[in-house]
């Protein structure tokens, strides 16, 4: 259509739209997205193209991003080029193996703590759930803060700023923030709220009033190459690119997860077991989990078959050759997760929920981008591993205690915005296992 391009087929189907591309187009489609060229790429080898091989040629949707400043600012998630490569050095020592086993204990503890108040037989919306977890796990690890007396307030500035942010993607045009749009000034209080929590503990952390050895206190003392330390405000960039990148996909996970184990309970009940046998009596620790391998396994198919990065963005910075094809300067590519790894080239019953079929050397044998999750090349997402630790830790925690039914005559509807959001939740039934069972 003009000036519209393809957005309104888009937004009337947008999972549906990409899959109908690569089955009739295959593994290359030219299309607009309103007044901007774009490519989606499906082949796994072409992926890579973009990713690794030629990831020099490509940066990020500079138009779209631009758009969420106020949010990130210049940190890790946005920033380019040599910027993002001194960032990136900065931030890898809170994410080596050491660190990451030190946040284990706090996911289980909050995790517990949630547990403690769920009821045999309660109904209760999974993605509600595991998103006011997942913030709180986000606040502890981040800042080692306990949000629990703020944590209503702080949900709810989260949620004004994911909705916004959402909204935003979906727009046509952009509309800068200070049009003094409903959503807009929900985004920036709910900014203004996040920016105050951050701030006071970083004082916090100077002052020595909580100088713990978490993630904050590893960013504080990390230095360049000469010998600067981050600002406060590049401090306030980081936590809340960490925060709101990583929260909401964690807990979307999790609700996904136990979307599709509510609707295969006796591969949580096989869960359960393998948990019991490898922590008898207590909880689960960082340790436990190479022993895990059905939990993994169950991890990597949820993410396979709902990935909450359902798509990823490149922008071409020259015009390069992909494949066969040339591309011009500026156009935008999109990878998306979502068709790639429900492909039939690369996964029988690409629908089904298979846990199984990560046993062995199966994911050796695929293409290398045929499951990507978490992106690769570079950017590959820098909390990937803290990511998986998160997952595994929470789903062994709560299959053990509880048997979780999908309540299939409420059914999922998907958003796809920046994440892959549900619609009116994901509402379960819990039952509580008893000893023995």
């Amino acid at each position: 259509m003009p000036v519209l391009g393809h957005l309104l087929e888009m937004s009337r189907d947008t999972l549906g739209f990409f899959e109908r591309s690569a089955r009739q187009y295959g593994d290359m489609t030219a299309i607009q997205v309103g007044g901007f060229p774009a490519v989606i790429v499906n082949h796994p080898d072409l992926i890579e193209q973009v990713l690794v091989r030629q990831s020099e040629n490509f940066t990020k949707n500079r138009v779209f991003w631009r758009q969420l400043e106020a949010l990130m600012g210049n940190g890790l998630f946005v920033a380019e080029d040599e910027e993002w490569q001194r960032q990136r050095r900065l931030a890898a020592p809170a994410f080596a193996t050491a660190p990451l086993a030190s946040y284990g204990p706090h996911m289980v503890e909050l995790t517990e703590r949630k547990l403690a108040r769920w009821q045999d037989g309660q109904d209760i919306d999974m993605h509600r759930e595991m998103m006011s977890l997942g913030l709180q796990i986000a606040a502890k690890t981040l800042l080692d803060a306990d949000v629990t007396d703020d944590l209503e307030a702080m949900e709810q500035a989260a949620y004004w700023v994911i909705d916004e942010v959402a909204a935003r993607f979906s727009r046509p045009l952009v509309v800068p923030d200070w049009v003094p749009l409903p959503g807009h000034r929900r985004y920036l209080k709910g900014i203004a709220h996040l920016e105050r929590m951050v701030y006071r503990v970083i004082a916090e952390n100077r002052t020595g009033k909580n100088a713990s050895p978490g993630f904050l206190s590893l960013l504080m003392s990390a230095r360049d190459g000469d010998g600067r330390p981050m600002t406060d405000k590049a401090l306030r960039d980081q936590i809340c690119n960490m925060l709101l990148a990583g929260y909401e996909t964690s807990a979307l996970s999790m609700a996904y997860g136990f979307h599709l184990l509510g609707q295969h309970r006796d591969i949580q009940d096989a869960i359960a077991a393998e948990v019991e046998a490898v922590a008898p009596g207590r909880p689960v620790t960082p340790d436990d989990l190479p022993h895990l391998k059905l939990t993994e396994q169950a991890v990597i198919e949820m993410l396979r078959l709902i990935p909450p990065g359902w798509a990823i963005g490149r922008e071409a910075r020259r015009d390069v050759i992909i494949g066969d094809y040339e591309i011009k300067k500026g156009t935008t590519i999109i990878l998306s997760p979502w068709v790639t790894q429900r492909d039939p080239r690369y996964f029988d019953d690409p629908l089904e929920f298979r846990p199984e079929r990560w046993a062995g050397d199966f994911r050796r044998k695929l293409p290398r981008f045929a499951y990507f999750p978490f992106g690769g090349g570079p950017r590959i997402c820098i909390g990937n591993r803290f990511a998986m630790m998160e997952a595994m830790l929470l789903l062994a925690t709560i299959a053990r205690r509880f048997d979780v039914e999908r309540l299939t005559e409420r059914p999922v509807r998907f958003l796809p915005s920046v994440t892959l959001r549900p619609v009116g939740g994901i509402w379960v039934r819990l039952h509580e296992r008893r000893r023995g069972r």
